[in-house]
Protein backbone atom coordinates (compact mmCIF):
# COMPACT_ATOMS: atom_id res chain seq x y z
CA UNK A 1 0.00 0.00 0.00
CA UNK A 2 1.36 3.31 -1.44
CA UNK A 3 0.64 6.50 1.11
CA UNK A 4 1.06 9.82 0.05
CA UNK A 5 1.66 12.31 3.14
CA UNK A 6 1.58 16.17 3.41
CA UNK A 7 2.63 17.80 6.18
CA UNK A 8 5.18 20.81 6.29
CA UNK A 9 6.14 19.72 10.29
CA UNK A 10 9.10 18.17 10.13
CA UNK A 11 8.88 16.17 13.53
CA UNK A 12 5.35 15.26 12.59
CA UNK A 13 6.13 14.13 9.32
CA UNK A 14 9.03 12.15 9.96
CA UNK A 15 7.20 10.21 12.82
CA UNK A 16 4.86 9.15 10.46
CA UNK A 17 7.19 7.98 7.90
CA UNK A 18 8.94 5.85 10.38
CA UNK A 19 5.49 4.77 12.05
CA UNK A 20 3.90 3.78 8.61
CA UNK A 21 7.04 2.38 7.14
CA UNK A 22 7.33 0.01 10.34
CA UNK A 23 3.68 -1.09 9.42
CA UNK A 24 4.59 -2.31 5.92
CA UNK A 25 3.28 0.80 4.14
CA UNK A 26 5.10 2.58 1.58
CA UNK A 27 5.28 6.26 1.95
CA UNK A 28 5.96 9.24 -0.11
CA UNK A 29 6.22 12.86 1.67
CA UNK A 30 5.46 16.43 0.86
CA UNK A 31 6.04 19.41 2.89
CA UNK A 32 3.97 21.75 1.02
CA UNK A 33 0.48 21.32 -1.24
CA UNK A 34 2.01 22.17 -4.87
CA UNK A 35 4.44 18.87 -4.30
CA UNK A 36 1.58 17.29 -2.95
CA UNK A 37 -0.53 17.65 -5.84
CA UNK A 38 2.21 17.07 -8.46
CA UNK A 39 3.18 13.91 -6.64
CA UNK A 40 -0.95 12.90 -6.52
CA UNK A 41 -1.50 13.31 -9.82
CA UNK A 42 1.24 11.40 -11.15
CA UNK A 43 1.24 8.28 -8.52
CA UNK A 44 -1.53 6.15 -7.59
CA UNK A 45 -1.33 6.35 -4.18
CA UNK A 46 -4.04 3.85 -1.69
CA UNK A 47 -4.52 7.30 0.59
CA UNK A 48 -3.45 10.50 0.62
CA UNK A 49 -3.11 12.01 4.70
CA UNK A 50 -2.82 15.78 4.49
CA UNK A 51 -2.78 18.54 6.79
CA UNK A 52 -4.58 21.53 6.38
CA UNK A 53 -2.51 24.14 7.09
CA UNK A 54 0.39 23.63 4.87
CA UNK A 55 2.49 26.17 2.09
CA UNK A 56 1.45 26.45 -0.99
CA UNK A 57 -1.93 24.85 -1.54
CA UNK A 58 -3.77 24.46 1.75
CA UNK A 59 -5.19 20.93 1.87
CA UNK A 60 -8.73 22.03 2.11
CA UNK A 61 -7.70 23.32 -1.51
CA UNK A 62 -5.61 20.67 -2.72
CA UNK A 63 -8.49 18.14 -1.75
CA UNK A 64 -10.85 19.56 -3.63
CA UNK A 65 -8.81 20.17 -6.56
CA UNK A 66 -7.41 16.55 -6.68
CA UNK A 67 -11.58 15.77 -6.56
CA UNK A 68 -12.03 17.92 -9.54
CA UNK A 69 -9.41 16.18 -11.57
CA UNK A 70 -10.78 12.69 -10.87
CA UNK A 71 -8.43 11.54 -8.20
CA UNK A 72 -10.50 9.73 -6.07
CA UNK A 73 -7.77 7.92 -3.51
CA UNK A 74 -9.19 8.26 0.06
CA UNK A 75 -8.24 11.84 1.63
CA UNK A 76 -7.27 12.13 5.39
CA UNK A 77 -7.30 15.46 6.65
CA UNK A 78 -4.76 15.39 9.87
CA UNK A 79 -4.96 18.90 11.47
CA UNK A 80 -5.15 20.70 14.97
CA UNK A 81 -8.30 22.42 13.42
CA UNK A 82 -11.10 20.56 15.46
CA UNK A 83 -14.40 22.82 15.26
CA UNK A 84 -17.30 20.75 13.88
CA UNK A 85 -17.40 23.81 11.20
CA UNK A 86 -13.78 23.12 10.09
CA UNK A 87 -14.53 19.64 10.14
CA UNK A 88 -17.88 19.79 7.36
CA UNK A 89 -15.73 22.44 5.13
CA UNK A 90 -13.31 19.15 4.77
CA UNK A 91 -15.97 16.71 4.17
CA UNK A 92 -17.35 19.24 2.09
CA UNK A 93 -14.21 19.14 -0.13
CA UNK A 94 -14.09 16.02 -0.26
CA UNK A 95 -12.06 14.13 2.18
CA UNK A 96 -13.10 10.74 3.22
CA UNK A 97 -11.68 11.03 7.56
CA UNK A 98 -10.62 13.96 9.35
CA UNK A 99 -8.33 12.96 12.21
CA UNK A 100 -7.55 16.27 14.92
CA UNK A 101 -3.99 16.37 16.55
CA UNK A 102 -2.61 15.29 18.69
CA UNK A 103 -4.10 12.07 17.34
CA UNK A 104 -3.38 8.38 18.77
CA UNK A 105 -1.33 6.99 15.89
CA UNK A 106 -3.49 3.60 15.80
CA UNK A 107 -6.71 5.52 15.18
CA UNK A 108 -4.40 6.78 11.99
CA UNK A 109 -3.49 2.92 11.17
CA UNK A 110 -7.30 1.96 11.50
Amino acid sequence: MKILLIEDDIKIIQSLRKGLEENGYEVDIAYDGQIGKHLAKRNDYSVIVSDIIIPGINGVALCRELRNEGIRAPFIMLTALGALEEKLIGFDAGADDYLVKPFDFLELLA
